[in-house]
């Protein structure tokens, strides 16, 4: 799967507010990790995840696997099972004869997914609050406390992190596989849409509180309460996603 890193085509507008500089290494924050250390590719997987997710590696650009191995400091096996993973939630494509390439940010496929994933969040959601145990949910209650902080400090790094494991623990919690399995490719592109647009259309205190207030209704056993969270969540999500037309 080893391509040739070519320039990539101008990112769209919305995205060029954001350009992918990279910041100096003092500056840059510490890479993320998976929550339980995972393997080497589930490591690269998280990092990956994370650089596309936050627009450093931007829609429409191509990936070397080499490049990547290098810039990251893992070696070529896990780097391409990790995009074998990426290509699986749909963050890359793999184009025949010509490489690995982020894919592009759609409305129209986001709104077809959040249609689906507001079934599956609600069903997850109020599964997590019945089935979850007592370390999970006190981990339930940590997350909204840090994401009522991250919002407050306008912190989206740390927001976006805290927002993938909290879709990571619903999904493990609720304790259903073919749930978490539909779910587990809808929320890295639902990241990424949120992180290109929320400066524009976005509320980050609104953002933080609605997923809070999921997160302490499991936290809580209350499965209806968190069913029902889970619902305002995803109507603000919508909202969001429809007012990107305007910008």
């Amino acid at each position: 799967m080893s391509v040739t890193k070519v320039r990539s085509r101008p990112p769209r507008a919305a995205a060029a507010k954001r350009p992918a500089v990279e910041r100096p290494a003092a500056e840059r924050p510490a890479p993320a990790q998976p929550a339980d250390g995972g393997t080497l590719t589930d490591r690269a997987y998280v990092i990956l995840e994370e650089l596309i997710t936050t627009l450093q590696l931007p829609p429409g650009v191509f990936l070397s696997e080499m490049a990547l191995a290098q810039r990251l400091g893992f070696g070529r096996t896990p780097i391409r099972e990790a995009l074998q993973r990426l290509a699986r939630d749909g963050l890359v494509i793999v184009a025949p004869r010509r490489g690995i390439l982020v894919s592009e940010v759609n409305l129209k496929s986001q709104l077809r997914l959040l249609e689906t994933r507001r079934v599956l969040e609600s069903l997850l959601a109020r599964l997590s609050a019945e089935r979850s145990d007592a370390g999970e949910r006190s981990r339930f209650a940590a997350i909204a406390q840090g994401m009522r902080a991250a919002a407050a400090a306008a912190d989206d790094l740390a927001f976006m992190r805290l927002d993938r494991e909290f879709n990571d623990l619903v999904s493990a919690t609720a304790r259903n596989e073919f749930a978490a399995r539909a779910m587990s490719n809808m929320t890295a592109l639902s990241r990424r849409f949120w992180y290109q647009h929320y400066k524009e259309v976005g509320d980050l205190g609104l953002s933080a509180r609605l997923h809070a207030e999921v997160a302490e209704a499991i936290a809580a056993r209350d499965g209806a309460a968190a069913a029902a969270g889970s619902d305002r969540l995803m109507d603000y999500i919508e909202s969001f996603a429809r007012k990107t037309l305007d910008v």
